[in-house]
Formats: structure tokens, C-alpha cells, sequence
């Protein structure tokens, strides 16, 4: 199960719910800009080019412009992605 939920809408930014069962894999991407990532509940693990970054419970990561990424739940987790309105994304194929 991977879902991803809206949450607000603000001048600035976004905000989304992330949730992911054990093991399940979102879609390989890029954003246009910059954007955080803060976990609540259990852990995941942002899978780039040449590096993998645990991120647990209480735990928050800045996830950097034009850089693929894959976010991947292990075992599980809920976060909430803060993104400014203007970031754009590109899904691998």
C-alpha cells in the first residue's frame, strides 16, 4: 500500500501525507527544487544515485534539487512532504 494524502495549502507551501506498507517502492523521481521530507511514524529510506538515507520517526530530511530519488518503506512509515508551490517532477518511465 503506498498512498500519498493532501493535507494544506499555504501562501508558500504544500503539504502531503506519505504513507507506505513494508518494502513498497514509490515512483522513481526528480523535483525542480528543493523540498522536506519529516517522518512521524516508522522509517524509510531515500534511495539516490550513489547514496541510501535511513530517515526514522522524528527524523526530517531536505531532499535537494535535480537529484533522482526513490523513496522505498522499510519496514513501514508515515511523513509529511513539505514542498514549495512551485516544484515541478519528473517520473522515470
Amino acid at each position: 500500500m503506498k498512498k500519498v494524502t493532501p493535507l494544506q495549502v499555504g501562501s508558500m507551501f504544500t503539504t502531503k501525507r506519505m504513507e507506505g506498507a513494508s518494502g513498497q517502492p514509490f515512483p522513481r523521481h526528480t523535483a525542480s527544487v528543493e523540498s522536506v521530507l519529516v517522518v512521524t511514524e516508522g522509517r524509510c529510506v531515500l534511495k539516490f544515485t550513489d547514496q541510501d538515507h535511513a530517515v526514522e520517526a522524528g527524523e526530517s530530511f531536505i531532499v535537494p534539487s535535480d537529484a533522482w530519488h526513490q523513496v522505498v518503506a522499510d519496514p513501514a512509515f508515515k511523513a509529511v512532504h513539505v514542498m514549495p508551490h512551485e516544484i515541478t517532477f519528473e517520473f522515470a518511465e
